[in-house]
């Protein structure tokens, strides 16, 4: 009869949490701080529960003060009452558990599935793996480490430079325009 594992296992498996946010600078003086969100509304951030900071970390039960710019809002988190506790936190990643949140749709990727993914040109040639999903304001762009871990590759992620995305095979298949990458 297999064993069965106590509920808790796992709770720190990296793959069963999802960054939502990332906490930067506070605001005044009362221990409010500045979240970089990446879900679709950041002012429901609060919306999948308990955020941790790091997967499987301390809980942080957070209220939203305001919205400062697309993507940003300013919390205050509970038991940060002054600037130094607020500074204390700034590059904390805040996470959720997988589970809570929404699958998503055809051709939607949460960018934590994205990293470490095997990236092969359209032609078979390996690039190197993903190394971040970067959001530059006109859209994301694909973070690729190359096969030596030395140099970075960046290519836009869209449908027509990005014709494949494979999270279960653990592969992208990237077609990136002409010139793009230096081949000599």
């Amino acid at each position: 009869m297999p064993r069965s594992r106590p509920p808790e296992a796992g709770l720190n498996d990296p793959k069963d949490w999802i960054c939502l946010a990332v906490v930067g600078a506070p605001k005044g003086v009362r221990g409010a701080v500045r979240l970089t969100c990446y879900n679709e509304n950041p002012k429901e951030i609060g919306a999948y529960g308990p955020l941790h900071a790091g997967p499987g970390g301390k809980p942080l039960a957070v209220r939203v003060i305001e919205s400062t710019k697309p993507g940003q809002i300013v919390v205050k988190i509970t038991g940060v009452e002054d600037r130094d506790a607020a500074a204390a936190l700034n590059g904390t990643r805040l996470f959720v558990r997988r589970e809570v949140m929404p699958a998503p749709d055809e051709d939607e990727f949460y960018h934590h599935d994205l990293i470490g993914l095997a990236v092969v040109h359209a032609d078979g040639r390996d690039l190197g793996t993903v190394r971040a999903l970067i959001d530059n304001g006109a859209g994301h762009v694909l973070e690729i480490l190359d096969g030596t871990g030395k140099d970075t590759i960046l290519i836009p992620f869209t449908l027509e430079a990005v014709p494949t995305v494979d999270i279960k095979s653990g592969r992208i298949v990237v077609d990136p325009p002409a010139g793009l990458l230096d081949d000599a």
